[in-house]
């Protein structure tokens, strides 16, 4: 059972995240802020946090700076009356995996703990396998029917993404933020010569095929 600590001051929300949590199968644990949060830390085993940002003593943003820079990479969901892109932009500076914005629907909430383990586990585990190929991070290398060849850095860490989760759609500013870096100049059209040359390389691959989804970005979805 995964251990999800949840990181709230307001006594009623934190208990009905606990709650939901709870009948999905999920072992919450309770902190009101991020003091208390690390001091459980420091004691229990947690698979993931999800974290109010405006709270005493510590907030969600020091929280989530507090446990990058101690080396936790455990997932972090970040759960805020604060909306806007930079909010949301400090909040991923931070370090945090996800965020959502009050008043959220806790069934969505439950989805997106389900994602983030998930990725988490994929992310450890350093490969991620689709029908009969085959995806490993340690050296970039894609594997099917024994045959194996290498991908560029950028490329293998693009197809990655999108193989990781199939059917799930990207935009394409997650993608430019994640594979080349949200302070990054380099210009969008960059993201679609990678697309075109990762189209070119698994055109012949009977597993999936990379799908652009009009107006919003890419998904891989599996044949």
């Amino acid at each position: 059972m995964f251990n999800i600590l949840i990181v709230e001051d307001d006594q009623a929300l934190r208990e009905l995240f606990c709650t939901v949590l709870s009948e999905n199968g999920y072992n919450p644990v309770e902190a009101e802020d991020g003091e208390a949060a690390l001091k459980i830390l420091e004691k229990e085993y947690i698979d993931l946090i999800v974290s109010d940002i405006m709270m005493p003593n510590m907030d969600g943003y020091q929280l989530t700076r507090e446990l990058r820079d101690s080396g936790y990479t455990l997932p972090i969901l970040m759960i805020t009356a604060k909306d806007g892109s930079l909010y949301k932009r400090e909040g991923f500076q931070a370090g945090t995996d996800d965020y959502m914005v009050k008043p959220i629907d806790v069934n969505e909430m439950i989805w997106r703990v389900s994602a983030l383990l998930r990725r988490s586990q994929i992310i450890h585990e350093k490969k991620v396998t689709i029908g009969l190929t085959s995806f490993d991070c340690n050296n970039y290398s894609v594997t099917r029917n024994k045959e194996e060849f290498i991908l560029p850095k950028k490329e293998f860490l693009l197809i990655y993404k999108l193989v990781s989760t199939p059917n799930r759609t990207f935009t394409r500013m997650q993608l430019m933020d994640e594979i080349w870096g949200m302070e990054s100049e380099t210009a969008p059209h960059t993201l679609e010569v990678h697309i075109g040359r990762l189209r070119e390389r698994f055109k012949d691959n009977p597993d999936f095929e990379i799908v652009t989804v009009r107006g919003l970005g890419y998904k891989v979805i599996k044949n």
